[in-house]
């Protein structure tokens, strides 16, 4: 929850190649203050059934910039291998992108939702609402 001196952040990932949301992609947020600070990690989560992750850590006094690490190989190679149980494999890694980071600025008293539309090969990303 973002306060008058501080900002707030949320995401949610839809796999686009599915069409569904992406559960159990673990992020992890980062935070600096200033273009020259120096990135803290404050902790992270994991997506839902839903593809939200609603417990990333509170921003602290001072943030200017936030980064969240996706980690999107783990949840691509555990749905290859679902799909593919029973077939032979098909390719070497579950994804391209193993990972997804994205950097955005920030402003006090402000919410930021950074949705993720993702899948094997590509992604995309916005400040929702």
């Amino acid at each position: 929850m973002s306060t008058e001196t501080t900002a707030s952040v949320s995401t949610h990932i839809l796999d686009t190649s599915i069409g569904r949301p992406a559960e159990g992609v673990a992020i992890s947020l980062s935070v600096r203050a200033g273009l020259d600070g120096e990135w803290a990690a404050l902790g992270g989560s994991a997506t839902d059934a839903d593809g939200r992750c609603k417990d990333l850590p509170a921003l602290p006094e001072g943030t200017t910039h936030v980064r969240l690490d996706f980690e999107t190989e783990t949840y691509f190679e555990k749905k290859q291998a679902e799909a593919q149980q029973d077939a032979p494999r098909v390719r070497d890694s579950g994804a391209f992108f193993p990972e997804v980071t994205i950097t955005f600025a920030v402003n006090p008293g402000e919410h930021y939702h950074v949705p993720l539309l993702l899948n094997p090969f590509g992604y995309s990303v916005y400040r929702g609402s």
